[in-house]
């Protein structure tokens, strides 16, 4: 199957644009560099559409007036037609010459001699056409590029720039590099967490989702470790500081992602092995026409005719058409594909592996089962515990609220609210103390939870069971947990059905609860308690195994994978923009319905392609039998070019529509 690169992909990539560098992201020269960047990015995208609105209009003129052009407009139309298409394709011809200068011929070289040759027989129509999918594919390409970059300046903003220093006593602010292992740095609720340590002080309730992956937040107490950039939810806590700068776990995410986008390797273009001989067999058979020729004037016409039937333009357009086609179905439904390179690769998945918190699963608690005890009435249980967690920042204490307000259960004033970091809340509601939290912390204040009936699932299922207790009798219990996307089970069913022979789900939760949403999804393999690098080395196995790996995610701790994977997918809709800006796709629902889309929307993109390119070669072939053979005249050699080209686009545009029955 040949390569759907574009061809301005592969000119762009060899004439001498600078590639981010991405070891110094942090330097001022490297934020300079990607600044020149993004203006020349601007400039571009303002020279595609300047010079593809002059084309436009020089083309809107034979629309209106269908019996002709009056002389003085049709004088107008061309020039509109050759400043647009001068104005396109400037930057092709002279990167071409460059690329010339240095002895590579690409397809890139063969789509400039197609711009020049339009140009000599006046079809500057047909020229602007060229050079504007040629510029629209090369800019999408320049877009992608600086993402990479944006990653890791996203990861770098996760970590607070000044931490708290405790000193004898007191409070000390400065910059969290002046900071040395074994400090003790103090981080307050709400707090982002500055960098690794252990806990030396104080409890709460952290939730690290944006480095280990855990769909519930995590009590921690005294001498448990916590990672840089996650938040700090609940309690006040001091901290010794363990590890720095790029030893930190959030600095090993950084490193991975740069080390993952660097050893990824370019695609083959399958057309670019054979592109440097077209120039040379078209100019000898058309020498060829001429010197068999009785006739040196009928020879010269036969030359002329088989040079402007030969000219690329249906071989050049074969694939970006298809690609814009392409890109701009899926952009129908809501998935962005920052690189054209990417729909080829996702028609060849053949292993997809997914994060469970945000991507499988909702990531957020919800409330599963209300156990009252004997005697107590469901909505009374939730109306106390709501009114005592109203002003708690404890995920728990959200699902509470939700729940109660979706109930439509009467709301009640709380007093006197006290909060146990990571254990439970206190309050007076009605003129009664209700205690909310760990079964644990209810027994240590005295109340007897014995009598209520047992959960049947615990903490290590992903199930989080809360206790609630009104002047020390305890009312009962409330069941929650991390639930799965109602669209995951069909659309995994569907990645089998698209030829995807592996599924693995990749977790930073407990076995537990990653086995129940696997068994309920239907998952082939599952890893769970995974780091960032365990990921990594997931993907790489399964690539060993020779298996095309597509990965998708939601969170930091997610970017090292996505970035690895033969093509990575971000949950845009629930995720970060440092996953976003590590993949390759992002989903801007977190419908994963998407996926097997994307799959089948890459397959008919390669079909429209291959179409194409046999029409394109078999026209070019008949085209110039039929010139050497004197049936076609250079006129008419020049109108059926344009039929050949605008046959082209027709075909790919079908793409448009694909997946309509979806929406969007």
């Amino acid at each position: 199957m040949p390569s759907l690169v574009s061809p301005a992909h592969h000119a762009h990539c060899d004439c001498g644009h600078d590639h981010a560098d991405h070891d110094s992201v942090a330097d001022p020269a490297a934020e300079k560099k990607t600044d020149i960047g993004q203006n020349r990015n601007a400039a571009g995208i303002f020279g595609v559409f300047v010079g593809g609105a002059l084309v436009a209009n020089s083309y809107l003129g034979g629309w209106i007036y269908e019996g002709g052009l009056p002389d003085d407009q049709r004088v107008v139309s061309s020039l509109c037609a050759f400043a647009g298409a001068l104005f396109l394709s400037v930057p092709l011809l002279w990167r071409t010459a460059r690329a010339v200068w240095r002895g590579k011929i690409h397809i890139g070289e063969m789509a400039s001699l197609a711009i020049i040759a339009c140009f000599a027989t006046g079809a500057y129509q047909e020229a602007g056409l060229v050079a504007f999918f040629l510029m629209l594919a090369e800019l999408l390409e320049t877009r992608s590029a600086l993402g990479a970059r944006a990653a890791v300046e996203g990861l770098i903003r996760l970590t607070p720039k000044e931490a708290r220093l405790v000193r004898d006593g007191r409070e000390e602010t400065l910059a969290v590099g002046r900071l040395k292992i074994g400090d003790r740095v103090r981080v307050r609720p709400g707090e982002n967490i500055p960098t690794d340590g252990k806990i030396v002080g104080g409890e709460t309730t952290i939730n690290q989702a944006s480095v280990t992956g855990e769909s519930l937040p995590v009590d921690r107490g005294g001498g448990d470790t916590v990672f840089a950039g996650t938040v700090n939810l609940t309690g006040l806590i001091d901290l010794e500081v363990t590890k720095l700068g790029e030893d930190t776990t959030l600095g090993v995410v950084r490193q991975l992602i740069l080390q993952a986008e660097a050893t990824r390797l370019p695609i083959t273009r399958l057309i670019d092995q054979y592109v440097q001989w077209y120039a040379p067999a078209i100019l000898m058979i058309a020498a060829a026409i001429l010197y068999f020729s009785r006739d040196g004037e009928t020879g010269l016409q036969r030359a002329i005719a088989a040079l402007v039937i030969a000219c690329p333009c249906a071989l050049v357009l074969a694939t970006p058409t298809a690609m814009v086609a392409g890109l701009s179905a899926a952009a129908r439904l809501g998935i962005l594909i920052k690189n054209v390179a990417n729909l080829e690769s996702a028609s060849t998945m053949t292993a997809v592996m997914l994060d469970k918190t945000g991507t499988m699963t909702t990531g957020e608690l919800t409330v599963s089962r209300l156990a009252p005890a004997a005697g107590i009435a469901p909505a009374e249980l939730l109306r106390y515990a709501a009114a005592a967690d109203r002003h708690s920042n404890h995920p728990a204490a959200r699902a509470l609220l939700k729940v109660a307000t979706e109930a439509r259960v009467p709301s009640a004033e709380a007093t006197e609210m006290q909060e146990s970091g990571g254990r439970g809340v206190s309050a007076v509601v009605e003129g009664k103390k209700v205690l909310v939290g760990r079964g644990t912390w209810l027994t240590a204040n005295g109340v007897n939870i014995d009598a209520l009936e047992a959960p049947q699932q615990n903490e290590d299922d992903g199930f989080s069971v809360i206790y609630v207790a009104v002047e020390g009798q305890a009312w009962g219990w409330i069941g929650m947990m991390d639930k799965t996307r109602p669209d995951a089970a069909a659309a995994l069913a569907q990645l089998k059905q698209a030829g995807v022979r592996n599924i693995t789900m990749v977790t930073g939760d407990r076995w537990g609860a990653a086995r129940r949403v696997a068994a309920e999804l239907g998952c082939t393999d599952l890893l769970a308690e995974c780091l960032p690098a365990k990921k990594l080395e997931a993907v790489e196995n399964l690539q060993k195994q020779h298996y095309k790996v597509m990965v998708v995610g939601d969170g930091v701790n997610d970017a090292p994978a996505l970035a690895a994977g033969d093509l990575g997918v971000a949950m845009g809709a629930a995720g970060n923009d440092i996953a976003i800006n590590s993949a390759s796709v992002a989903l801007l629902s977190s419908d994963l319905n998407r996926l097997p889309y994307l799959i089948n929307l890459s397959k008919q993109v390669r079909r429209v392609v291959t179409q194409n390119l046999i029409f394109a070669v078999l026209f070019v072939v008949v085209g110039l039998l039929a010139a050497g053979f004197g049936y076609l005249t250079p006129i008419v050699a020049a109108l059926l070019h344009n039929v050949g080209s605008l046959l082209v686009i027709f075909n790919s545009a079908k793409i448009v529509r694909f997946g309509e029955e979806l929406g969007g």
